[in-house]
C-alpha cells in the first residue's frame, strides 16, 4: 500500500511533523537513499519539495541517484541531522518514487518552484519523481528518554520509549 504526503500526515502525524519541522530547519536538505546498479546502497543529498498533496524529488538532469531510482524505485529519505543528541528530533521515510510523465503537473510544479525559490526549470527537462510512502520512523528525546514513532500503512502511528 502506498501513500501520499497528505495522507501519511494524516495517519502518521507525529512522524510527519518532525520530518517537516527538520526538513525546513536544514533549508530543505535531506540525504536520499537509492540502490546502485550493483545492489549496494547510495545516499545522495536531496532537497525534497512539498508540493499538491505529494513530497517530490527534484533534480539535476544526468544525476546517478536518478538513474538509480528509474531502475529501482525503493529510496529512503533521511532528515539531515548533525545534532547526536537529536534535541530537535529526527525522521526517516521510506517508500517508491515514480517519474512523473504528466508535463501539465510538471510545469506547475516549475512555476511554484520559480515563486518560492526562483530557480527557473520551466521548459528544461529536469527529473522529477514523486513518492510513495511506504513506512516511516522519527526519534526524539523527550523528558530524558528517547521516543522512538513507527508507521506502517494500515496501522496506527506507535511509539516506542527506550529508557
Amino acid at each position: 500500500m502506498q501513500t501520499t504526503w497528505t495522507e501519511f500526515a494524516a495517519q502518521a502525524p507525529q512522524i510527519a511533523a518532525i520530518f517537516a519541522r527538520r526538513h525546513r530547519a536544514t533549508g530543505n536538505l535531506c540525504l536520499l537513499a537509492t540502490l546502485r546498479s550493483d545492489g549496494f546502497p547510495r545516499i545522495s543529498p536531496m532537497e525534497p519539495r512539498f508540493f499538491e498533496d505529494r513530497l517530490w524529488l527534484p533534480g539535476m538532469p544526468a544525476t546517478t541517484k536518478f538513474a538509480d531510482l528509474s531502475r529501482d524505485p525503493r529510496f529512503c529519505l533521511h532528515t539531515a541531522t548533525v545534532d547526536t543528541q537529536v534535541s530537535e528530533g529526527d525522521a526517516k521515510l521510506w517508500g517508491l518514487a515514480r517519474y512523473c510523465t504528466d508535463d501539465a503537473l510538471r510545469h506547475r510544479f516549475a512555476v511554484d518552484l520559480l515563486q518560492e525559490t526562483g530557480m527557473d526549470l520551466r521548459g528544461q527537462p529536469y527529473p522529477l519523481f514523486g513518492t510513495e510512502i511506504t513506512g516511516g520512523s522519527a526519534v526524539v528525546l523527550q523528558d530524558g528518554h528517547l521516543d522512538i514513532s513507527v508507521w506502517k500503512p494500515g496501522a496506527p502511528e506507535r511509539v516506542v520509549r527506550k529508557h
